[in-house]
């Protein structure tokens, strides 16, 4: 089987808002892609099976959706590589679940036109993983547009040593900073549009002391990415980001990587 890449994702900005009436919160995200990434194979079986990863859920599901909109039995097998680490806030399952969409679609006798709008169904980070470039996603996080942004940068990631994280619902429910949404939002836009990823606004969901270490390490921009508890690091220059990620290998582990496009 021919394996593909399915990267991980940073939020260079989380801006949440209240309640919606569907349950979800209002929110205005920065996502882009970074080099990290899982590797996704998919190739026709005389049933769906997923091997290589035992806590996946969402590519089988990702399959089993496809198949029913299709109107096909999800015959097929896909294999997982993970590099991406689990509950870590950088998308591993949502890249996953796209990835293994677009390969098996592609296997259809009538490929799907809709992959969004099934993606849309299966979460709210899956959407972003079939786009190119990075975007800005507003309302539950799934009503894309591509940005215009710098990506000649180095970054540093961090997923703490011992952090457990909560479920992403459970950090929402918990959510109680909707009051001044609007404005952080209008930040958030402003920064956006001429490109100032240093003048994004910080997550307004999850904080890490190690953000601050990022800084003072060099980092111009320095956040949690969704609901964490994985901290990143944009740095300018190669050296410095390699010296900031060796510094830090005592609080977990770390990954030097850079932005990345697609796959």
């Amino acid at each position: 089987m021919n394996r593909v890449p399915a990267s991980a994702k940073i939020n260079l900005a989380l801006v949440v808002g209240p309640s919606r009436q569907d349950g979800y919160h209002e929110v205005v995200t920065v996502l882009q892609r970074v080099a990290l990434a899982d590797r996704i194979a998919v190739e026709p079986a005389p049933a769906l099976s997923v091997t290589g990863f035992a806590g996946d859920t969402l590519v089988r599901d990702a399959l089993e959706a496809l198949a029913q909109r299709a109107g096909v039995e999800p015959a097929w097998h896909a294999a997982i590589t993970k590099r991406i680490p689990v509950g870590a806030g950088l998308g591993g399952g949502s890249s996953d679940a796209a990835t293994a969409l677009r390969l098996a679609n592609a296997l259809l006798p009538e490929p799907r036109g809709d992959l969004r709008e099934i993606a849309a169904g299966l979460g709210a980070d899956v959407p972003f993983f079939l786009t190119a470039g990075p975007q800005l996603g507003e309302g539950t996080g799934t009503a894309l547009r591509p940005v215009s942004l710098p990506a000649d940068y180095w970054i540093v990631l961090v997923a703490p040593r011992g952090a457990a994280k909560t479920s992403t619902a459970a950090v929402y429910a918990a959510f109680d900073g909707a009051d001044g949404f609007d404005d952080r939002r209008d930040a958030l836009r402003s920064a956006v549009e001429v490109g100032d990823l240093a003048a994004l606004p910080p997550n307004d969901l999850a904080s890490s002391p190690l953000a601050g270490e990022l800084r003072e390490l060099g980092a111009f921009r320095a956040d949690v990415t969704g609901a964490g508890p994985t901290v990143y690091g944009l740095f300018l220059d190669r050296p410095d980001a390699a010296a900031a990620r060796r510094a830090l290998r005592h609080a977990g582990r770390t990954w030097l990587t850079v932005p990345a496009w697609y796959g």
